[in-house]
């Protein structure tokens, strides 16, 4: 019996603790809900209306721009002069202007024999055209295989050039910057830029030179993305319907208005005297191909996008590829803008509509609102509203605004609009690592220059998928899996929606969920392929 008394007793105890501190709990939110939690939270409200407005109002002007675009019909050809390169009997080739290919390269085992392929196919004078491989491989196997490849090409009749240095300083920007360093590259008029998994058409320099030659004015010319493994995974056909809204509608209306957008990096033609001009490639952010669009622009050359060239290119289909990748990509611009938001401001060439263009649409509204508004409302504040009756948010900022963007950013890719759904909820997960690589950016903190190139698979991940059919699916190890960050904010939104469905009022429980799942896959690990690292 007092062994019965006494586990009762403690039994009681902890009972008692429990509600002790639930009790405590409860005080302190009830202390500190009125003044301190509702007004903070009224204030996010009203912040992220307020970006939730801007971005509202850019995809709605961007929409206008391309309707007009498309209805006027007012191609590159059309803005620009455009006659085809003829043939002169008297000067010959000379007629024609020297072009270099550069290739920057590091580790593209499964890649490099495709891009320098495709590069030393291009159709063009062999005595007017110099292909050059950046190689800052640090495995040495592989750096055979390229320099032998390249040695296959030189053999038959390609002025190719195999480039190496002795440290990676600047990353691609610093190869870049060094290739052009070369005596032989004197002699050439522009410069066209390939990364490793990039595949152009032989017509690339016949469709895309043109415009530079008739028109001194344009300084970049820069083809479309084409992706050969879009249908790989649900997460490529995600990523194909995110970029092809950016390249049929950022693109095209930066090109047909002030002629400016940002460089891709590649699969474009700089013109090298507008290149050297702004100063050339600069490795102090992580986005050096953005970083030279600004300047370029800022010294007053234009830019023309030409939709109608697609290069042939592949995305990342592994989740640790695709969340490096993002990471640079916001974290860079982000930290660009810190960088050149006074020079912009100061700059006497441009106009001052090309100026509010380039800070608040190009960077502030795309660059830093988008990725901040996106997850900070949709994945933090709108569930702790359903914590706070008090708050409430509006249903055309809850609603309607999001429903329209979303319909017009589904404009790039109509196949994939039945995925438009999952598309928002990978998106809202994917903006958490934006905002995070936004504020590294911003605040500049270790990890702001972080470079990480993105893995490519090539024809390797074709032949594991087809395996995969065979075999079992590859299996990793779980440190490697799971991400906490994920399941955490997976968690968090789980909670409101449950709290929603019990004593909640909004009714956001069914979207709380969805939008936890999608979370808690991606936070075990279950998006994209799964490549072994045997």
């Amino acid at each position: 019996m007092e062994g019965v008394s006494s586990a009762a007793l403690l039994q009681e105890t902890l009972q008692g603790g429990t509600d002790d501190i639930a009790f405590q709990a409860s005080l302190i939110w009830d202390a500190i809900r009125g003044p301190v939690v509702v007004p903070l939270l009224r204030l996010s409200v009203f912040l992220c209306l307020v970006m939730s407005i801007m971005l509202f109002v850019e995809r709605v002007y961007m929409g206008v721009v391309i309707a007009f675009v498309k209805l006027l019909r007012r191609k590159p050809e059309k803005r620009y002069k455009w006659e085809p390169m003829k043939d002169d009997i008297e000067l010959g080739n000379s007629v024609y202007p020297m072009i270099l290919v550069q290739i920057p390269m590091f580790n593209e085992k499964e890649v490099y024999q495709l891009s320098i392929g495709s590069a030393c196919g291009l159709s063009w004078p062999a005595d007017r055209i110099i292909v050059q491989v950046l190689d800052d491989s640090t495995d040495p196997t592989i750096k055979d295989l390229v320099e032998t490849e390249c040695h296959k090409w030189a053999s038959k009749g390609i002025d190719i050039k195999y480039e190496i240095r002795d440290n990676r300083n600047g990353y691609k920007a610093g190869a870049l910057k060094e290739g052009l360093k070369r005596s032989y590259v004197r002699q050439c008029d522009y410069v066209v830029i390939f990364d490793a998994d990039f595949q152009p058409e032989p017509d690339f320099l016949w469709r895309t030179v043109p415009f530079l030659i008739h028109n001194p004015e344009i300084g970049l010319v820069q083809a479309r993305w084409k992706f050969v493994n879009a249908d790989e995974c649900l997460m490529t056909r995600m990523q194909e319907m995110s970029l092809d809204y950016h390249f049929t509608v950022e693109q095209e209306v930066g090109s047909s208005t002030y002629a400016f957008f940002g460089f891709n990096g590649t699969a474009g033609v700089w013109r090298i005297e507008a290149l050297n001009e702004a100063g050339g490639w600069k490795d102090r952010t992580t986005v050096e191909d953005m970083d030279l669009a600004v300047r370029a622009s800022l010294k007053g050359w234009k830019f023309l996008y030409v939709a109608d060239v697609r290069v042939k290119n592949e995305l990342p289909s592994t989740l640790k590829a695709y969340r490096y990748q993002q990471h640079r990509w916001s974290c860079g611009p982000a930290n660009l803008f810190r960088k050149m938001v006074m020079e912009i401001i100061r700059n006497k060439k441009v106009t001052t509509w090309k100026k509010v263009h380039v800070i608040y649409s190009f960077f502030f509204v795309r660059k830093l609102v988008a990725h901040i508004n996106t997850f900070v409302f949709y994945c933090v504040v709108l569930p702790a509203t359903v914590l706070v009756p008090e708050v409430v948010v509006p249903k055309w900022g809850s609603v309607y605004i999001p429903s329209i963007v979303t319909l017009l950013n589904s404009v790039g890719t109509p196949r994939s609009f039945h995925l438009v759904s999952f598309w928002i909820l990978f998106e809202n997960v994917m903006a958490m690592h934006r905002t995070k690589g936004t504020i590294i950016g911003l605040l500049e903190t270790s990890r702001v220059n972080e470079w990480i190139v993105t893995e490519k698979l090539g024809d390797a991940a074709k032949a594991k998928a087809s395996s995969a059919r065979q075999h079992k699916r590859p299996r990793l190890k779980i440190a490697d899996r799971l991400h906490l960050l994920e399941l955490g904010v997976g968690a968090y939104l789980f909670f409101c929606g449950t709290y929603d469905v019990f004593f909640g009022k909004n009714q956001f429980f069914i979207f709380l969920f969805l939008q936890a799942i999608a979370f808690c896959i991606v936070g075990f690990g279950y998006v994209g392929t799964v490549v072994s690292s045997s």
